[in-house]
């Protein structure tokens, strides 16, 4: 879960919505966790995705 926390607190400071690749540059995670992550994070609706490959906190 600990990614999880991470890739969303990324987000919430970038105050936009950001691509996957993005989200791994701020964090410092590596890309495949940081797609597992968002997933996770989609699945349970705490992201969403306003237009394509780009995702924000709900």
């Amino acid at each position: 879960m600990e990614n999880n926390e991470k890739v969303l607190s990324a987000m919430k400071q970038a105050g936009k919505a950001l691509k996957a690749g993005e989200i791994a540059e701020i964090s410092g995670i590596d890309r495949k966790l940081v797609d597992k992550a968002m997933k996770d994070l989609k699945d349970s609706g705490a992201i969403v995705s306003p237009k394509k490959c780009y995702w924000e906190p709900k």
